[in-house]
This record gives C-alpha cells, sequence and structure tokens, in this order.
C-alpha cells in the first residue's frame, strides 16, 4: 500500500457525450490496468459495463476505476453526464480530491459541464478542465476556451498544454510553462497563457512576487512548487488538450495527474460537528459509505473512501452514524465490475466491501479514535413523482419492499406515502431515471408496477367569517346524548387556532377538549374537494349542556356538524401547493423557458447566472408541473435542467377552483 502522498483521487465529469468513458479507457489501457481498449460502440467498455448502460451507450452510473501511473494510485470515478443521473455525480465528487471537468472542442460548455463545475465548487475541491475531441471537424480550442473564460474569468481558465494543429491535423500538445521550442503559429497566445501562469504562482508566495516583480526568473521547481500552491487555492482553473480517441495529450494529461493533482494530505478530514484533523497514514482508519451497488453474484457492494488512516481485511469496525459494529471481509479495489482483492486500504483509497449487516450510503465507518461523524452527502431533490400501484393485485407489499431495496444503492430515488392523498408515490430525477427503475423492478425482483399522475394535495380555508349552532339530541332508550355548541370562524394566516370563549359555564371544562377535537377531526376533510382546512381560527362561544345525557361524543358530533355549517357561510376557497422553480438554461433556450413558465401560471421571480449559465427562478403551481422534466428535456433538446421546491399554499383562482370541485362532485357521486 503506497503513502497518502503518492495517492490521486479525482473524479471525471461533465457532459454527455464529451468522451469520458474513451478517456476512463485509454488511461487504464496506458496505465497497464487492462490489456485492450474497449468502446461505448463496441459495448466493452470498463467502466460501462452494465445492461442499460451498454444498451443506451452511456454512462449511468458512477464507475469505479484503479491504476498506477509514474508510481502514483490513481482511485477515480467516470460519471454519467445524463442530467437524470446527477445522483451519481454527487457521489463521485464526494469520494474526490479533484474534479476533471471534460468538454467537447466541438460542442462547448454545456448543462453537464456547468453541472459539475457547480458541484466541485461547492465541495471547494480544485477544479480542472480538458478541451477534448479536438481531432474532430469544426472542433475550436480557442473557442471552447473564450466560452470558459466567459463563464469563469480570464485569468481564472488558464491553459496548461496547448494543441498544436487543428482538426484533423491535430497532432500534439505542448506545456505552457516548461515547452522551449513552441510552433510559431501558437507562440502568441502560449506566451500569453505563460505571463497569466508566471502572476498566478507568484501570487502565491510573497517572496516569488517579489523575486517576480523585480524581473528574476523563477526556477522549474520553484514554478511547479508555485503552481500546485495555486491549484490547491482553487483560484486557477488548469485547462488540458487532448483527443482521447487519438490519443493525443492523454500522457501529457497523466503526467500532470501523477505531478500536480492533490493528494490526500491536500486537504484535513472535516467531520460533521466542523472539528477537523490531519490526515495520517497510519493509525485508526475512518471512511464515508458514499456509494452502494447491488452486485448479482455477491450481493451489496458498499463503497468507502478512506479519509484518514489503514482499513484492513477481516477487521472489525464501527458504524458511528448508526452506533453498531461490522466486519470487513475482503477488501475490494474495483475497475468496472472487476475486482481485486487487497489487505488494506489507505488514505485516498476507494475500496469495496461486500455484505455489511447494516450500513448505508453516508454512514462513517472507523477502526477506533474516531468517534465523529463525517458530514452527510447533499444529493439532488427528485424532480418527477408518479402515483405507484401494483400492476397485480396483492403484490403491494412486494413492490414497495422491493423499490426500497433499488432505493437502497440510488440516493435520488424515493418511495414515499402522500399523507393528504393517500397515494404511494415514485419520485426521481425525470422519466429516464424512473424507467430504468422499473425495468430493474421487473426485471429482477419479478414485480411489475404501474404509474399515473399523481393527485394535487390541494388545501381549503375560508375568505370570511361564519357563526353556526347545532344541537345534538338523541333519545332511543336508556341514557341520551345531548350538546349544543356554538362555533364562530374566521380567517387565521397563522394556522390553526382554536378558542375557548366560554363564559358561565354554558358548557362544562372537561367538554372542551371534545368540541375541539371534532372540530379537528372535520377539519381533515372540507367541504368542498374533501381536502384538509387550514388558516383558521375556531372559537366555541356558547352552548348548552344536559347534566345527564351530556357527554364527550355528544361534544364531538355537535362540534363537527357546527362546524360544517359555519365553513359554508365563511366563503371558503381552495389552496393549491406553489412550487420554487430553478431552471439552469443556455441563452439560446430562454426565450422559450421563460414562455413556457407563463403559460403554467407561473410568476418569473428574477434571473441569475451560475457556471456559465441562466437561472430563472420562479414560482409555479405544483399542478403545472407533473411533466415539466420531460417537457423541459423536450424544449431544450436536453440542454435544461431544474431544481424544483415545495415554497407554500396560495388560492387557487376561481374559474379553475370551479372545475376542480365540479370534477372531485361528479366523482363522489359515482361513488
Amino acid at each position: 500500500m503506497k503513502k497518502a502522498a503518492d495517492c490521486r483521487n479525482f473524479v471525471l465529469a461533465g457532459h454527455s457525450g464529451s468522451g469520458k468513458t474513451t478517456l476512463t479507457e485509454l488511461i487504464l489501457f496506458k496505465a497497464k490496468a487492462i490489456e485492450r481498449r474497449g468502446s461505448v460502440e463496441q459495448k466493452n467498455t470498463v467502466s460501462d459495463y452494465s445492461a442499460d448502460e451498454q444498451e443506451k451507450q452511456g454512462s449511468l452510473y458512477a464507475s469505479v476505476c484503479h491504476c498506477t501511473w509514474q508510481d502514483k494510485d490513481f482511485f477515480f470515478s467516470d460519471t454519467p453526464g445524463n442530467a437524470e443521473f446527477v445522483g451519481e455525480v454527487a457521489c463521485g465528487m464526494r469520494a474526490a480530491d479533484a474534479a476533471l471537468v471534460i468538454l467537447d472542442a466541438v460542442e462547448g460548455p454545456q448543462i453537464g459541464t456547468a453541472r459539475a463545475w457547480k458541484f466541485a465548487r461547492e465541495r471547494k475541491i480544485p477544479r480542472f478542465g480538458l478541451i477534448n475531441r479536438l481531432d474532430r471537424d469544426r472542433a475550436s480550442f480557442a473557442d471552447t476556451l473564450e466560452k470558459m473564460r466567459g463563464n469563469h474569468g480570464r485569468n481564472v481558465v488558464l491553459p496548461l498544454t496547448w494543441p498544436v494543429g487543428e482538426e484533423a491535423n491535430f497532432s500534439r500538445v505542448i506545456n505552457v510553462l516548461f515547452e522551449e521550442n513552441v510552433p510559431a503559429e501558437i507562440a502568441e497566445p502560449v506566451a500569453e497563457v505563460r505571463a497569466m501562469w508566471m502572476d498566478a504562482i507568484a501570487e502565491t508566495d510573497e517572496d516569488l512576487m517579489s523575486r517576480y516583480l523585480e524581473g528574476e526568473a523563477l526556477t522549474p521547481d520553484e514554478l511547479r512548487k508555485g503552481l500546485k500552491a495555486a491549484i490547491i487555492s482553487c483560484r486557477v482553473i488548469p485547462v488540458f488538450a487532448c483527443s482521447a480517441a487519438k490519443d493525443i495529450g492523454v500522457q501529457e494529461l497523466m503526467d500532470a495527474m501523477a505531478e500536480i493533482f492533490p493528494s490526500p494530505h491536500a486537504r484535513t478530514v472535516l467531520f460533521a460537528d466542523n472539528s477537523e484533523e490531519p490526515v495520517s497514514d497510519e493509525g485508526p482508519a475512518v471512511g464515508l459509505v458514499y456509494k452502494s451497488v447491488n452486485d448479482p453474484f455477491i450481493g451489496q457492494l458498499s463503497f468507502i473512501r478512506v479519509r484518514s488512516g489503514v482499513f484492513r481485511a477481516d477487521t472489525e469496525v464501527q458504524n458511528v452514524s448508526r452506533g453498531t459494529r461490522e466486519r470487513l471481509g475482503n477488501l475490494l479495489l474495483m475497475n468496472g465490475k472487476i475486482q481485486t482483492p487487497v489487505t488494506e486500504a489507505g488514505p485516498g483509497t476507494i475500496f469495496a466491501v461486500a455484505k455489511l449487516k447494516d450500513t448505508h450510503f453516508g454512514d462513517t465507518l472507523t477502526t477506533g479514535g474516531f468517534a465523529r461523524e463525517l458530514p452527510p452527502i447533499d444529493y439532488p431533490h427528485p424532480v418527477m413523482s408518479y402515483a405507484l400501484t401494483a400492476a397485480k393485485s396483492g403484490e403491494d407489499d412486494k413492490m414497495i419492499s422491493s423499490l426500497h431495496k433499488i432505493a437502497e444503492c440510488d440516493p435520488t430515488l424515493q418511495i414515499s406515502r402522500q399523507p393528504d392523498t393517500h397515494e404511494m408515490l415514485l419520485s426521481g430525477m425525470g422519466d429516464q431515471h424512473l424507467s430504468i427503475v422499473l425495468r430493474r423492478l421487473k426485471d429482477v425482483y419479478k414485480v411489475e408496477a404501474k404509474l399515473a399522475t399523481p393527485k394535487i394535495p390541494y388545501r381549503e380555508t375560508i375568505t370570511g367569517s361564519g357563526e353556526s349552532a347545532y344541537r345534538h339530541k338523541k333519545q332511543s332508550g336508556g341514557a341520551g346524548q345531548f350538546a349544543e355548541v356554538h362555533l364562530r370562524i374566521e380567517p387565521n394566516p397563522d394556522g390553526f387556532e382554536f378558542v375557548n370563549a366560554i363564559v358561565g359555564g354554558a358548557i362544562p371544562k372537561n367538554f372542551i377538549p371534545a368540541v375541539e377535537k371534532g372540530v379537528m377531526e372535520t377539519m381533515e376533510q372540507g367541504p368542498l374537494v374533501g381536502c384538509p382546512v387550514e388558516r383558521v381560527r375556531v372559537t366555541v362561544f356558547d352552548g348548552k349542556y344536559h347534566p345527564v345525557d351530556s357527554n364527550e361524543m355528544a361534544f364531538k358530533i355537535a362540534a363537527r356538524a357546527a362546524f360544517k355549517e359555519a365553513m359554508g357561510k365563511a366563503k371558503p376557497v381552495l389552496l393549491e401547493p406553489i412550487m420554487s422553480v430553478h431552471v439552469h438554461v443556455p441563452d439560446s433556450d430562454m426565450g422559450n423557458v421563460t414562455g413556457d413558465l407563463n403559460h403554467k401560471r407561473g410568476r418569473i421571480m428574477g434571473m441569475d447566472t451560475d457556471e456559465g449559465l441562466n437561472v430563472v427562478n420562479a414560482e409555479v403551481p405544483m399542478a403545472e408541473l407533473p411533466k415539466y422534466a420531460t417537457e423541459l428535456r423536450s424544449m431544450t433538446q436536453g440542454r435544461g435542467s431544474f431544481e424544483v421546491e415545495f415554497n407554500r399554499y396560495e388560492e387557487v383562482p376561481g374559474m379553475l377552483a370551479k372545475e376542480i370541485i365540479a370534477k372531485h362532485q361528479a366523482e363522489v357521486e359515482k361513488e
């Protein structure tokens, strides 16, 4: 096992089709980790090994790979560019010390590029760029570089290698900092970038800065030291040029990975309580379970990123997150589905272990000495939900338990019951994501599910005041029932409030809780569409009782009837959930997106930019969004993405409310 200083842990991210999987194959081949290069078209790559990935000829899961180059251990993840599998990118980023974001030299920055930059920025890890496919027609290193600079800053995006030749004539790359024989046709831009690098390097050290300003030449060792310092500070984004398909510029990239990508020692171990510890090559180990995979042969594999210390095979560890103990069997280094057993794993290592009893993604494992949790992983929230039922009667329980097993390995998949509509919901990142889940449910667990558009969890409230008195009297032999309740209801923006305004003992105190309970039970189903009532103040101000025939049940019944009657007088209205929506789109799609949001009764609240993309912030009724993930993908040709979260409830417009109420009443009459 190598020391942490000799480990490089990074993630390959970027938009779909940028060449991440092709680059992964080439890195493993050049490092002699595999005997021959596979290709996406031939469906034989190391990282895209699942049947779904081979069918779609693209990554859907983050595959962990390992190789050795220049005596440095590389641990890296090939992540999907498809927006619906963004949870895999979040996992890969959490396990990495650096992010290599890959761009297509023809297409330039895309939504997947921006997402990758954002994840890396939030993780505060160094970011590197790779402009790939420079051998293709219409490929332009200069144009792609300018777009990146427009998004991040001219003094931030700095090439470390520069291409010689364009398109079919692309033949090699040169090192901007250290190459002496620069071809004349690129001498000017290379000199400009070299000067910018010198400024960035000099700023990392006061002594270097003073010497640089005095015109003194810096040594190669000083340049390398300053380069590493600038990268670790995250103030610059070094950019490389290459063609992974033609193997041009990749060796220079791998040399740079070994030399200037950060080691685990570049960062301390930060715990959830904000305490920190330096990374240690020995002693007690701490690691994060950042990913889980169900292997068809050996069961569940838990992937662990070692943050500090050493884990050893066939030893006991503590699950700090759950307060349990687990026994590690074989430690497995992974190359896609290829497993290599090892006896120990140190800082920076990603290893897998099979069949842990009660360990899940996000858990912290330690070997003693550490009793603190690592911070949880932040995953994107689902953006699409369907109502879920089993296709065959009697298989609902089997379906739900099977989906929970699938969700154990997919943090962006949620199975929940909507408390207002009582529907079981399956929520994910889009149609493609959920279709793969349903296929797996059918193929692996032999259960089929039916999906339907979920009901909207409307609420009801009042806009006026109303009073009602109701007398409940029942005499049918034996003990009778008697209760009279006078209620006043009025709007209350702060929520539900029950007020006891009884004076003179018109209703004894011991019956007041029964009145309140009767009101609250009735509020569970309002008079308009049977949805919960909220934002009302209910005051019981008078009533009557009988010393023999009055009881709690009688007062509950009277309170229910009085509340229903008062609601009818208080101008009841329907409320709908309003969602906060943040849509990330390029300039070319802004008009279509904003027009569509307005058509959906949305309100544009403002616009921002994030990593080169426009962000439209809007408030949109939930009823308008059930298919928005699919609609946005179609509207933007896959270049848009969005985030959505609940904001508040708001009154439904009058004409639309009438339609909803009429539809509900028709359904009730059918029943």
